[in-house]
Order: C-alpha cells, then structure tokens, then sequence
C-alpha cells in the first residue's frame, strides 16, 4: 500500500492519547467518519466557532436571506468574488491525507463532510456525501441548471470589472471580510437558461439539509461499528443528529477535536488536539 502521508506528520513517540485512540480505532474496524472545518483549517480555510463552540464572526447569510433580499445577495457575490479564487486553490491537508489512508485500509464505512470545500474528494475520496453541498458549482433556483463555480465567477467580474481589484481578509467558506456601502451599479449574472436567480450549491445557515442525503448518511450509519467525529464542534445540529441517533443505536462515538463539542457528553472517548496531527498519527499506528 502506498501511502499518502508525509513522514513528519507522524509524531515519533505517539502519547497516550494517540495509542488509545488507536486500540479504538483496531476494536471498531467499521467506521462512520463525520468531518468539519477542523480538518480544512490547516489547508488555509477559516472556520465558525472558537475552541468553546462560541461563533468567532457574525453568523453566516442565511438562505431566505440570499434569496429575499437583492442588497444582501450582492454583498454576498461581492464578498464571494475577492474570497473564492483562494479557497478554490486550497489543497488537502493531513486529516484529509489521513482519513484517505484510513479509506484505504478498509477501515471507512462511509465519510460524511459539513465541509464545502471538496478536499475530500481531492484528497482521492470517492462517495463522499457533502452533507452541506460544494462551493464549487452554482445553480439556478427555478429550472436547476447548474455551472461551475469558476464559470460564474469569469461572468460576475466580466459584468463588473472593479470586483478584481478589491482586497480583503478570507472569511470561512470561500467569504471574505469585505465592506462596501454603495453596490447599486453591481450586476449579478442570472441563469442563462431561464434568468433565473443563481444560487451556489450549498445549504445556507437556517435551510435544511436534503432528506435524501441525511437519509443515506443514515443508512451508512446503521452499518458501523462506531462514529468517528474529526474537527466539528457538532453545534449545528445537521452533524449533531448523527451522534444521537448513534447513541440510540448504542454504537461507541470518539471525537478528535481542537476545542469543546455539543456532543461530549456523549462520546465513549474524546481526544484533544488538531485533527491532522492526530489522525496522521492513528493512520500509521493501525497500519502497523
């Protein structure tokens, strides 16, 4: 097996917490992994929540939001242009590289991502489900065609050329820290097709994950011996309901997490720290 870890990403004498995590890991061959920002941060990526689930920044758009209000929706395709050229550039990192690794020994029943990032897929995951959807492509809301991300992004700055030359602070999923108080002359694309509102493909704060996709995350769920939960903080409770409902089942949850968590309380074990480094750690253990 080749592997696709650094060898400094493994820490030369594993601590006590790196070889529990392991035995778990070697008890429960079964795993359903749930993964959020704490896996991206390395890669780059910002994220919500501080180390005790607190929000760092003003909550996100939501999507009634988006879709309702058109000042709103172009500070949104404004803030997005300066922010996604970088987040589309992002590269794995070594949860990513790891949970790949785990995937390759057979230790992966399925992986399910908050994340919108697609350095899962990248990392060479296959069947990934992106419980949240991908930043990466943009769909009409009336007639659902769809168009890459970078398509949409070469037809906002051609529509307005001044969005290339604005700098500002990369905020989490493909945002940036961008204030302009006059966007009246700003053009935002609509659906070629129909002319229709574009929306990217992602579930906004405050809309609802789609069924079928909690439905198959479920299904997975109910085939594995325990729930990994790698880099979330689990305050939203579209990754939250999978521990409960793994609770209920009576399958063992560990979490590996930089910081406090909703789901503490019910965790068989939790491990502290950052996710890359424990996991690239807990990938050469069970290989061994």
């Amino acid at each position: 097996m080749n592997s696709c870890l650094q060898n400094d990403a493994v820490r030369s004498t594993p601590d006590a917490d790196d070889l529990e995590l392991a035995e778990f890991i070697r008890q429960h061959p079964k795993l359903f992994v749930l993964t959020g920002a704490g896996c991206s941060t390395a890669s780059g990526l910002g994220d919500y929540r501080d180390k005790n689930g607190q929000w760092k920044r003003r909550q996100p758009i939501t999507g009634q939001i988006f879709i309702g209000d058109e000042a709103a929706r172009k500070r949104y395709w404004a803030r997005s242009s300066v922010g996604w050229p970088s987040f589309s550039q992002a590269l794995p990192g070594l949860a990513h590289h790891a949970l790949m690794e785990l995937q390759l020994q057979g230790r992966l029943v399925s992986l399910v991502t908050q994340n919108v990032d697609s350095l899962h897929q990248k990392a060479g995951h296959r069947n990934t489900v992106d419980l949240h959807g991908v930043l990466a492509t943009v769909s009409c809301i009336d007639c659902a065609q769809a168009l890459s991300r970078d398509d949409f992004q070469a037809r906002l700055l051609a529509a307005n050329p001044w969005l290339s030359s604005l700098t500002a602070q990369h905020a989490p999923d493909g945002d940036a820290d961008l204030e302009i108080s006059d966007l009246n002359t700003m053009q935002v694309p609509a659906c070629t097709h129909c002319g229709g509102l574009l929306k990217p493909d992602v579930v906004f704060f405050g809309e609802n994950v789609p069924r079928e996709k909690v439905q198959q995350a479920m299904s997975a769920l109910a085939s594995a011996d325990a729930l990994l939960v790698a880099g979330s903080s689990l305050m939203v409770y579209s990754g939250y309901r999978f521990c409960l409902d793994a609770q209920k089942r009576g399958q063992p949850i560990v979490i590996v997490n930089n910081g406090l968590t909703r789901a503490d309380s019910l965790a068989s074990l939790k491990i502290q720290g950052d996710c890359g480094q424990r996991l690239s750690t807990l990938a050469a253990l069970v290989a061994s």
